[in-house]
This record gives C-alpha cells, structure tokens and sequence, in this order.
C-alpha cells in the first residue's frame, strides 16, 4: 500500500511539474506549481523525513505560491489563446535523457524500512540509535538527531521558514492585503 501510494505520488509530482513548465497561463502554471510542492513534502513524509517536509510545504507549496500569486496580481495578464507552451524537442530530449540516467539509479535505492539498507544497518544510525539518549538526554532519538546532532542544521531549516513567512507578510502588508 504505502509503495503504490509512494508511486502514484512520483507520478503526481512528475506530471505537475511537467504540466507547470508547459502551461501558458501563469496562474494555472502557479497551481500545478504548489501542486508540485506539496506532493513533493509527502513524498519527504513517506521517505521519513519530516524536517524536510515542513520545510517544502512552507517555502515551496505556501510562501513561494503566495509570492507568485501577489505577483500576478501586479502584472498584466496577456490574452492567449493557446493552453500550453510549444515544445522545444532539443530541451525537452536533453531533459528526457538526464532523466533517464538519473532513473538508471532507482534500483540502487533500497527500499525504505529494509532491514539490511545502509540506513538501517549502517555504524551512524547504530550509534545514534545507542548513544543519542545518554550523550543528549533527550529520550526521543528523532529530536535528539534533529535538535543535537544536526542542530545547525535544524536551526538553518527553522531560519529559511521564518525568513521566507515574514518575507510574504511583508509582501502582502506591503500590497494592503493583510
């Protein structure tokens, strides 16, 4: 179940991505856009990655979207009558073939959870599974990894959400939206 949703998800952050890039209409290109980026954060979900999930939803699917959507509102929006843009066959086969060589390595990828992954089985997440209580105090092993370990990480996280939410407040404070 969670493998089919894994899929289907890849899929809907493909063609949204693909549907963004060639839409005429800025709007609708926007949408499919945030539509994007919160499939991509629950893909991060499902690949156990919350912080990173959080932070694509907020910067990608909400203060980027809002963002485009304030700038919309401040350009003119010209009359076309074709939905989507032209395809340029040389980009779009140089995008194909990088695509294609990056999809040679999925099956390298182990699968999430399996027992003998690198991730599971591996020295680093040995140690912080052993070591992470006692050395942080901390009894949750995920907040310790996140709050001790990766601390400057976690904390830049934390800074690029806040920059980039403030950053939409003052846009629309700016425009007398809010």
């Amino acid at each position: 179940m969670e493998f089919s949703l894994f899929l289907a998800l890849l899929v809907f952050v493909m063609i949204s991505a693909v549907i963004s890039v060639t839409l005429r209409d800025v709007l609708s290109a926007i949408i499919a856009l945030a539509g994007f980026s919160f499939g991509a954060a629950v893909v991060y979900v499902l690949l156990r990655a919350p912080d990173v999930a959080l932070t694509e939803a907020a910067v990608g699917a909400g203060a980027t979207t809002v963002l485009f959507l304030v700038t919309i509102v401040k350009t003119v929006r010209p009359a076309g009558e074709r939905v989507f843009e032209r395809i340029r066959w040389g980009p779009a086969a140089l995008a194909l073939a990088f695509l294609g060589t990056i999809s040679l390595t999925i099956p390298s990828i182990p699968r999430v959870g399996a027992p003998d992954s690198a991730v599971v089985a591996g020295d680093v997440t040995r140690y912080y599974l052993e070591m992470a209580t006692p050395e942080t105090g901390v009894e949750n092993v995920v907040t310790a990894v996140l709050a001790a370990y990766r601390g400057f990480d976690t904390l830049g996280e934390a800074v690029v959400v806040i920059a980039a939410g403030m950053a939409v407040l003052l846009v629309l404070r700016r425009e007398v939206y809010v």
